[in-house]
């Protein structure tokens, strides 16, 4: 299974604060892939003093074995398709990378769920 991580879950994966079973599920997986748009919300909540990093986000990745995920073209047509759901522009980007891609998002936001795309936080 490959799997997304939501930006909540790379940064509580980052500080070792994820709950065992996500942990158990992150590393049985295939491949576990963090979009573009986590590392640009990452950057959005850093420079707003919301949250502190620790270091190059590239780097982070490679140290993990998380894959990069570029925002497509396709991604972003699919957003368009998308129901008014969730507001954040992060979220439905993920959600369109997720249905695109054939990927299992990784998060703990529920209103996730309310879209065609399969959510698992265990």
């Amino acid at each position: 299974m490959n799997l997304l991580l939501d930006t909540h879950a790379f940064v509580w994966w980052d500080n070792a604060k994820l709950p065992k079973g996500v942990v158990a599920r992150i590393r049985k997986a295939t491949d576990v892939y963090v979009s573009a748009a986590t590392a640009w919300e990452i950057a959005i909540k850093s420079a707003l003093g919301k949250i502190a990093v620790r270091g190059d986000m590239g780097k982070a990745l490679a140290d993990y074995g998380f894959l990069e995920l570029p925002i497509s073209i396709a991604h972003a047509e699919t957003v368009r398709a998308l129901p008014a759901v969730h507001r954040d522009p992060f979220d439905r980007i993920l959600v369109a990378q997720a249905l695109v891609e054939d990927l299992v998002i990784v998060s703990n936001d529920e209103t996730l769920g309310r879209y065609p795309v399969r959510v698992a936080w265990d």
